[in-house]
């Protein structure tokens, strides 16, 4: 494409400009709120221990459990009959043997856990009170301060 055949793209700078200073400024003064802060520090901590729970919890209990007993044919009965075996040689086992296999069990949940949690976190990135505090300022203020090619023609702008 040459430069004439290109189709413009316009933006108008001053308002977004307007907009983007608008939100900056008022999540400046969210960010001075205590009760804010409090409620910020509440959910973080609420996101960060579900994200941990979720990824080094429920994912690998699941592999753990859930590969075992398909590949069991969905017959508890083998699977614990393998499972009995596998412990009564863990048991039966030196003492360095069950260090490593003990080892080689916290490295799988720990592998398995943590790339669960760089999942999870991609997939649900946390939410901020204060970036949604804003969303819902933004909305309102968008709608007392409308763009001059939205405003109703008869208007007085």
């Amino acid at each position: 494409m040459t430069e004439n055949t290109r189709k413009p793209h316009h933006i108008d700078a001053p308002e977004v400009a307007a907009w983007w200073d608008e939100r900056r400024r008022y999540l400046e003064n969210l960010r001075k709120v205590p009760e804010l802060r409090k409620r910020y520090w509440k959910e973080m901590a609420i996101y960060s221990l579900r994200r941990l729970l979720w990824s080094y919890g429920f994912f690998p209990v699941v592999i753990a459990f859930w590969l075992p007993f398909v590949l069991s044919s969905f017959n508890p009965v083998v699977m614990a009959s393998d499972l009995i075996q596998l412990l009564q040689g863990f048991v039966g086992a030196n003492p360095e043997q069950q260090a490593t296999a003990v080892s080689n069990l916290v490295v799988g949940w720990l592998s398995i856990g943590s790339f669960f949690l760089v999942f999870d976190l991609v997939l649900t990135p946390f939410r901020s009170p204060y970036q949604y505090e804003a969303d819902v300022y933004m909305k309102s203020w968008e709608q007392l301060n409308p763009k001059p090619s939205e405003q109703p023609p008869n208007s007085p702008a």
